[in-house]
């Protein structure tokens, strides 16, 4: 029976309390079930585990394509990959896999016949007939071209929008002193600290340049020696972290309960220092402080594991006598540092009074340390004017034999010092110019061939493998070591020296020759005749 009319399609409504026909409800439910499918777009049912339409849901297991037929589990192209690798089977000669040839018995890459090699060409530079060139040069020739270094930093400096003006000049500079490897590199590195986003400035990329851990690094040297001749930066301050890391090592070393005293004494030092510096008296050097940390942190593990002293004030005069008896040789230095910790602990109210106060040293006047005897010493000059030793060796035992060198006087003597024609070298601290013995002036020249083969910058006299690339001077364990083959050291020579020279000429002389106190070098006046110089025919 016909009620009502449909308010959408207009066909007649047979129910009660509805406006739709039963086509028109139909259709709304369908429509209630599906949704736009997002892989197709249609407006069909979604299937619930996949979220698609039913065609949309059919894909391939490997790749996720869409799948033609209902009873495909993979695409052609899976298919036909999954056929390919089916058919191949390991290689006998390479162990791969792949497609076995029946002639051979091999995979195709190991049956193809290996190309042709090519035909060798001249180098550019050597002329060396070789296979490979890079840019008309052979390998060798193209590791020492020395434009490398310029024309990889004008490609990058060409990358950049506003390039630094010494970027082409670093790597001159770089190329000059290290391998051109190395200073490719080195430009490398330039390229991340220039565009990782940070400040430029020389000093920003000159902190960055610099490799955690006890050296700088080849790079932060480097950039250190070029920014400090053009002005552009202040330097590292690496010494001085390395002394710090020192000290704090030696602190950290006191046992805990006298620690604290421990660390308050080296910044005392430390503080000293800098107000001598200020005041332009002679402040303390490194090893000096770190002489004075390390002989108060002795004391303070003698007082916990020796005396069970936990507390400075509880100190004695008898627990620092036996500190003291434990190293004799040592006692006059460990007495002044004891007493130089003690008077600063006292103004500092950790102790109340000073337990090295009554403490006393037999003064020993003279000199006491070891020398050389004639025989020694004619072995030596042997071995150094007519064996065929390394340069160092010869100019570092002649120097410090024959005109009493220190090492320290060793490692600041420069290139520019020697006067060949005159023979004569001029030493830092010394008042006049340093006559040369044709021995030393041999010696020297050695030497100034051996640095002239190096082909360094270094303006020293001595150079090693290490300050080749850099301008600083050798190290004092390696000069200190150099004599080892000879069994000497160079303390020992100048000692030799200066004791021959004190009994032989007026001390006031040899001071001033040397540039030495007066008064000090008299402690080298002998007090005892060595029979084995004297002339036994005319006693």
């Amino acid at each position: 029976m016909r009620i009502a009319d449909c308010v959408r399609c207009g066909d007649g409504i047979g129910h009660k309390h509805t406006d739709l026909c039963h086509r028109c409800r139909a259709a709304d439910r369908e429509a209630a079930r599906r949704a736009n499918c997002p892989n197709c777009g249609e407006f069909l049912r979604l299937s619930p585990d996949t979220g698609r339409c039913v065609r949309c849901s059919r894909v391939c297991v490997e790749c996720g394509h869409v799948l033609r037929f209902k009873d495909s589990v993979r695409c052609l192209a899976c298919r036909r990959r999954a056929a390919t690798a089916a058919a191949k089977q390991p290689c006998p000669r390479c162990d791969r896999a792949g497609f076995i040839r029946t002639v051979t018995g091999w995979c195709g890459t190991c049956s193809r016949p290996s190309p042709a090699p090519r035909p060798p060409r001249p180098c550019s530079t050597c002329h060396k007939m070789v296979r490979r060139l890079s840019n008309g040069l052979c390998g060798r020739c193209w590791q020492r071209q020395p434009r490398r270094a310029r024309d990889k930093a004008d490609n990058f400096a060409a990358e950049l929008e506003d390039p630094p003006w010494w970027l082409g000049e670093f790597a001159d500079f770089a190329g000059d002193r290290h391998c051109i490897g190395r200073a490719c590199r080195m430009i490398t590195g330039m390229r991340h600290l220039l565009t990782d986003g940070a400040s430029i400035h020389p000093q920003a990329l000159l902190e960055r340049a610099r490799r955690p851990g006890r050296s700088a690094g080849a790079l932060a040297r480097t950039l250190e020696e070029f920014f400090i001749l053009h002005d552009l930066a202040f330097g590292l301050d690496q010494d001085a972290r390395l002394a710090a890391g020192r000290r704090q090592r030696r602190v950290d070393g006191s046992p805990e309960p006298l620690r604290s005293a421990v660390a308050m004494f080296c910044d005392h030092l430390v503080r000293s220092r800098e107000r001598a510096r200020r005041a332009g008296t002679h402040p303390r050097s490194d090893t000096t402080i770190e002489g004075h940390i390390a002989i108060v942190r002795d004391l303070a593990r003698f007082l916990v594991a020796e005396r069970a002293k936990t507390d400075w004030s509880t100190v004695q005069t008898a627990d620092v006598e036996a500190f003291l008896n434990t190293q004799p040789s040592n006692r006059h230095r460990r007495l002044g540092t004891c007493r130089m910790f003690f008077t600063w602990a006292k103004r500092n109210k950790i102790v109340l009074v000073d337990p090295t106060t009554t403490i006393t040293l037999r003064q020993h006047r003279g000199f006491r340390g070891r020398t050389l005897t004639i025989a020694d010493q004619r072995r030596l000059f042997r071995r150094w004017t007519t064996d065929d030793v390394h340069p160092h060796e010869a100019v570092v035992g002649l120097l410090s034999l024959l005109h009493a060198f220190t090492n320290a006087e060793l490692r600041g003597l420069f290139a520019a010092d020697v006067d060949l024609d005159r023979r004569t070298l001029r030493v830092t601290g010394r008042p006049h110019r340093v006559p040369l013995d044709p021995v030393s002036c041999a010696a020297v020249e050695t030497c100034l061939g051996h640095r002239t083969a190096l082909n360094t910058h270094n303006p020293h006299l001595i150079v090693t493998k290490i300050t080749k690339p850099r301008s600083t001077p050798a190290s004092a364990p390696y000069l200190t070591h150099v004599l080892d083959p000879a069994g000497v050291t160079t303390k020992t020579l100048r000692s030799t020296r200066l004791v021959d020279l004190v009994i032989s000429l007026d001390p006031k002389v040899v001071a001033e020759a040397l540039g030495m106190n007066a008064g000090g070098i008299l402690d080298y006046l002998a007090d005892n005749v060595d029979t084995t110089r004297l002339d036994t025919a005319n006693l």
